[in-house]
C-alpha cells in the first residue's frame, strides 16, 4: 500500500506540470443562476486535483463540462489536444474511451452481473477482444480492487462500498489516461469512505493516471489531493496542496478545514 507520506512526499516527482487539461474563462448559467464565472484550472499530467465547494457551488456541472455532458455557455475545455465544449457525439465518444468518469451513484446495472456490467464497458466503447481476452481484462480489473470473487454477483448482494469499488473496476477496464471523480465517498460510512480514498491513491500510482476529484469529504481530499482547488461564487477563488490551504488566513477558506 502507497501510504500518505508517501504520496505527499512524491507530489514533485510525480506531477511534471505537463498540462493534461487546461480550463480558461468557464462560464455558466441557468436563468440568473451564474454557477461558473470565468473559472480557470489546470489539472497536471499524473497527479490528482480535487475541487471543493459548497452544495450547489457547481462543482459537478463542472465535471458533466469537462466531460461533455453538458456544455458550457463560454470558455475552453483543452483535453487531449483538442476544445470539448467544440466536438460533437462522435468525437466525443472517442474523447470517453480515454477518459474513466466514476460517477456519485455508480450507474451499475441492477439486472447484470458484475462481469457483465464490467463487458458492457468494453461493448459500449466497442472494444473488439476474443472472449479469453475480455476475462483477462475483468478479472484485472476486479483484482486491482480486491474484488475478483465477486465476478458473478449481482449489484443487490453487494454492500455500499463493493459497488463503488466495482464501478472503479468498470472505470479501469478501459485503461484510462485521465478519470473524473464526482463525489467518490458520498454515502459512506468513514471507514469505509476512507479504503475508497485510499484506493483511489493506489489507481493513481499504479496507472500514473491524472484525475479530478469532486468531494466535500475532508478525509478524501487529504488523503488523495496533490492540490486542491476551491470553487467559491462559481471561480477559482483559491488553490495549492491541502496544507498549505488549511493554514491559510483567509476567512473563506478556513470555513472548508474548520
Amino acid at each position: 500500500m502507497v501510504s500518505e507520506a508517501d504520496h505527499k512526499a512524491n507530489d514533485e516527482t510525480e506531477t511534471k506540470n505537463i498540462p493534461v487539461i487546461e480550463i480558461r474563462n468557464l462560464n455558466k448559467s441557468f436563468g440568473d443562476n451564474h454557477v461558473l464565472r470565468n473559472f480557470n484550472a489546470d489539472l497536471y499530467k499524473g497527479e490528482n486535483l480535487v475541487v471543493v465547494g459548497k452544495s450547489g457551488s457547481g462543482k459537478s456541472v463542472l465535471i458533466k463540462c469537462i466531460i461533455g455532458l453538458m456544455k458550457p455557455d463560454s470558455g475552453t475545455i483543452h483535453m487531449y489536444g483538442k476544445n470539448i465544449p467544440d466536438l460533437d457525439e462522435t468525437e466525443l465518444d472517442t474523447i470517453r474511451e480515454k477518459t474513466g468518469f466514476l460517477f456519485q451513484s455508480n450507474a451499475l446495472y441492477d439486472s447484470m452481473t458484475v462481469r457483465e456490467n464490467l463487458e458492457f464497458s468494453l461493448r459500449r466503447h466497442q472494444l473488439k477482444a476474443e472472449t479469453e481476452k475480455v476475462n483477462e481484462l475483468v478479472m484485472e480489473a476486479l483484482t486491482n480492487v480486491g474484488l475478483a470473487e465477486t465476478v458473478d454477483m449481482m449489484p443487490a448482494e453487494l454492500s455500499g462500498g463493493m459497488k463503488k469499488r466495482i464501478a472503479l473496476a468498470r472505470t479501469l477496464i478501459l485503461k484510462p489516461h485521465i478519470i473524473l471523480y464526482d463525489e467518490p465517498t458520498t454515502g459512506l460510512d468513514p471507514i469505509t469512505g476512507k479504503e475508497i480514498s485510499s484506493l483511489m491513491l493506489e489507481v493513481q500510482k499504479k496507472y500514473k493516471t491524472s484525475s479530478i476529484i469532486i468531494s466535500h469529504d475532508m478525509n478524501c481530499i487529504k488523503i488523495t489531493s496533490n492540490r486542491v482547488v476551491l470553487l467559491i461564487d462559481g471561480r477559482c477563488y483559491a488553490e495549492g496542496t491541502y496544507e498549505k490551504l488549511k493554514k491559510s488566513n483567509d476567512v473563506k477558506v478556513n470555513l472548508f478545514f474548520e
